[in-house]
């Protein structure tokens, strides 16, 4: 993680963005993101040139050519900061009548998703200072450390203060991690979020595959399919759908496949069947126009809140035997409505719930306090849900108050390994059939005093579908025995014997002083 001085330069750089003028969060992300992708152009020629000066052969591809040398970032950052900043706003000249930020924007194929969300990106330093300032602080980040550079790009992503509008909330990278520890991504999956944002949950699958899967990518049918169709991400927000794509190339990723639509409209209705994992926590921002809505979520799912819509959705967008892991808002576990309960009904009865994880309300803060759960279910068109497996967790390794300050690692401070753990071991004994007909195995899932255990379909479905924890877990409560009533009221008449006599000797030592006298 982000620690030490180059925390602190980069929160430096974010105040000089500030006091230059530049103060939306969105927007001062968006140029440092400009400013790191550049940088990274001018790492990769770096790498094709030693490359081919080692092999003796000419530059595989190159990004910049010989008369672009005053575009590229190890040239331009020796300027001068009025020098440096004009290469970003004034054309070299007659015949490379381009800029810094021109040819970044050519970057990838000419069909590309990438050329065509970055045709509205704006280049928004105006001030020298701020620009040479910024450039020298990023000079000193190794972009080849996929770590340093995940988590500097991370940290910046923290510092959107204007999360939790019209429903939306950056996920916790901790929390993302968790769930994708859960599902566990493989080489042949293709990913999807459909509420996308900055990227966080394919970026997070990025770095899982990386991790369990790392021989795969000397596969060249593998790198075909990890560069290809494997990641999907939609979101309507064209600033953040670029900050997204920068977060993706940043991580790896040449060439994502994102699209820039409303997921649950109309025009976006015709993804179905094509994803084998969604990953997603889609906005929580109240009603929709139900005409503006594709009639094939309507179908499922007959309502206007977004949150059952995603739903919908994504059983739409699952092929057979496709997985979802999704973050809801604790409405959605226990509403009455009509449309709460046949969503409810229809994931457990058409599809296999398998898991709820229930979150304390401080996980979103300082966004919000919002309370919310995680749902992972598998769509399979004839039912197969036996039992829900449900887990309480109480802490997420941070204090759960707006400072959301890091805790230890004790199970009482962090749950998340024993969730991600206990998920593993049940779906172990799901896949072998030897869970017992009342949920509890091998001591992993416990009575419903504990903070994980099992519960049938049938006690669900007599229950409405209802699929609050606290409907099915067991409050153990400690017996106190208390003495009688005569007995406590002779004790305290002694007490005030006691009292009054330890009174009494205390107001003859003073009436016998000088003290009393004074």
């Amino acid at each position: 993680m982000i620690t030490g001085q180059l925390r602190n330069d980069i929160d430096r750089l974010w105040e000089t963005f500030w006091t230059g003028g530049i103060s939306n969060p969105l927007t001062v992300i968006e140029q440092i993101t400009y400013l790191l992708f550049i940088k990274r152009m001018d790492d990769i020629q770096i790498r094709k040139e030693n490359m081919a000066n080692r092999l003796g052969t000419a530059i595989e591809e190159p990004i910049f050519t010989p008369e672009e040398k005053p575009l590229r970032w190890s040239s331009f950052k020796q300027e001068e900061p009025q020098v440096m900043l004009d290469r970003f706003r004034k054309p070299l000249s007659k015949e490379l009548d381009y800029t810094v930020f021109d040819k970044m924007k050519t970057m990838g194929n000419a069909d590309s998703a990438f050329r065509e969300f970055m045709k509205g990106a704006t280049f928004m330093i105006d001030k020298a200072r701020l620009l040479d300032k910024a450039v020298q602080m990023l000079d000193e980040i190794d972009q080849a450390d996929q770590d340093t550079k995940g988590d500097l790009y991370e940290y910046l992503l923290s510092k959107i203060a204007t999360a939790g509008q019209n429903g939306q909330f950056r996920t916790p990278r901790h929390i993302i991690r968790m769930m994708v520890d859960m599902v566990q991504p493989t080489p042949d999956d293709t990913i999807c979020d459909p509420s996308a944002g900055t990227m966080g949950f394919l970026v997070a699958c990025i770095e899982y595959l990386r991790e369990h899967h790392k021989d795969e990518f000397f596969k060249p049918e593998f790198k075909a399919h990890f560069n290809g169709r494997m990641f999907t991400g939609l979101e309507f927000d064209p600033s953040m759908i670029r900050i997204g794509a920068m977060n993706l190339m940043l991580h790896g990723l040449e060439s994502p496949n994102l699209h820039l639509e409303d997921s649950l409209s109309e025009q976006a209705g015709g993804i179905r069947d094509a994803y084998s994992l969604i990953l997603a926590n889609p906005p929580f921002k109240g009603s929709l126009d139900k005409e503006a809505v594709d009639s094939s979520i309507i179908s499922v799912v007959d309502s206007k809140k977004t949150e059952l819509l995603f739903l919908g959705l994504m059983l739409r967008m699952l092929k057979i035997g496709g997985r979802c892991a999704v973050i809801v808002p604790d409405g959605v576990l226990f509403g009455s409505s009509n449309a709460h309960q046949q969503i409810r009904k229809e994931i457990i009865e058409r599809h296999q719930l398998q898991g709820v994880v229930s979150m304390p309300g401080g996980v979103f803060k300082p966004y919000a306090g919002v309370s919310t759960a995680i749902l992972f279910f598998t769509k399979t068109n004839s039912g197969g849900t036996d039992q829900v497996w449900f887990y309480d967790m109480k802490a997420d390794g941070f204090s759960l108050d707006d400072k959301r300050s890091p805790l230890g690692d004790r199970h009482e401070e962090n749950n998340i390994p024993d969730i991600v753990e206990k998920w593993r071991s049940w779906q172990v004994l799901v896949g072998s059939s030897t869970v017992g007909p009342k949920g509890v195995n091998s001591g992993q899932s416990g009575a419903r005093t504990s903070q994980c255990f099992l519960v049938p379909v049938q006690e669900i479905r007599d229950n409405d579908y209802d699929l609050s924890i606290n409907r099915y877990k067991q409050v153990e409560y400690n017996a106190v025995d208390y003495a009688p009533p005569a007995e406590v009221i002779a004790h305290i008449e002694k007490l005030d014997e006691k009292r009054n006599a330890l009174l009494a000797q205390l107001k003859g030592l003073l009436l016998n002083s000088e003290i009393f006298e004074g």
